[in-house]
């Protein structure tokens, strides 16, 4: 972990409605981060602690990147943080990173601010030499993040959205397809987004033999495998996201039960972020960059 002096936030940017792109220093994470792994964050001292993928480091200037859409209390809150303040605690990197060898054709599929969790490891398969498809779905064009920066790493790249409002209508499962049905093999597919988009590509995947990888965000509290709380069952096994992952083998994991643990606080949640937008009345002031 940094030392406490560290964790500035160096610059600050909106991507897109709710989300913001934080350069934090960080030089000891940063010299150690590889694509897959991710860091816990606290904006204050008295806020919880939530994980979040590196996005990316650059390990000469002692910077990581991370990329947050503000859903609730704590995202808010994080959304809040002006550049030229800090991160309470920024610590990392944890997970296992991707296994990053040479596969051949891979299929890099991000949904919404999952997008952001896809990119490193989209790069750090194009290193070892793949031929990576990217695919990208949001709900609209405004929540569609990284479009230029995936297209710089991917020969083709297919964007999908729910309303039609850019690229083309549908489902990221649909641009797979047109990849499939045109008869060209995927050696591996690597999936982030919401629990429903990862289990539909898992199921999808499931014929045609595709070894397929989805990173798992479930509740989190310690990130060391002690709590218990990040628990998921893989292969009929239970694993622990933050030590065990949080990439796992997509066609093992049970994702019905991870969809009721994902939402088993949803109401304290609402609850909590509802009360203090009312005390505090910051929720206007998201992505203020200032």
């Amino acid at each position: 972990m940094d030392q406490a002096s560290d964790y500035l936030i160096v610059r600050k940017e909106a991507l897109a409605k709710t989300v913001s792109r934080f350069t934090i220093r960080a030089p000891r994470v940063a010299a150690k981060a590889r694509a897959g792994q991710f860091v816990m964050l606290r904006a204050r001292e008295d806020g919880e602690r939530i994980p979040v993928t590196l996005a990316d480091w650059d390990a000469k200037a002692g910077t990581v990147t991370i990329i947050v859409q503000a859903v609730g209390k704590t995202t808010s809150l994080i959304n809040a943080l002006p550049q030229g303040g800090r991160f309470l605690t920024v610590a990392g990197p944890l997970g296992i990173p991707v296994d990053a060898r040479r596969y051949g054709t891979v299929a890099c599929v991000g949904g919404g601010v999952g997008i952001a969790e896809v990119y490193p490891i989209a790069k750090a398969l194009q290193a070892e030499g793949n031929r990576v498809l990217c695919v990208l779905g949001a709900r609209t064009q405004e929540l569609l993040i990284l479009e230029q920066e995936m297209r710089a790493l991917c020969p083709e790249t297919f964007i999908v959205t729910d309303d039609g409002s850019y690229g083309e209508k549908g489902l990221v499962t649909d641009a797979l397809a047109r990849v499939h049905e045109r008869g060209e093999r995927l050696d591996a597919v690597f999936v982030i987004g919401p629990i429903p988009m990862m289990r539909a590509v898992a199921e999808q995947t499931r014929p045609w033999g595709t070894p397929t990888f989805a990173s798992l965000n479930p509740v989190m509290v310690d990130a060391t495998g002690m709590c218990g709380g990040c628990r998921v069952e893989v292969g009929g096994r239970s694993k622990f996201a933050c030590v065990d992952g949080p990439l796992f083998d997509a066609h093992q994991v049970n994702f019905m039960l991870l969809q009721l643990r994902a939402a088993a606080y949803r109401g304290q949640e609402k609850d909590s972020f509802e009360q203090w937008k009312k005390e505090s009345g910051h929720a206007c002031r998201l992505n203020d960059p200032s």
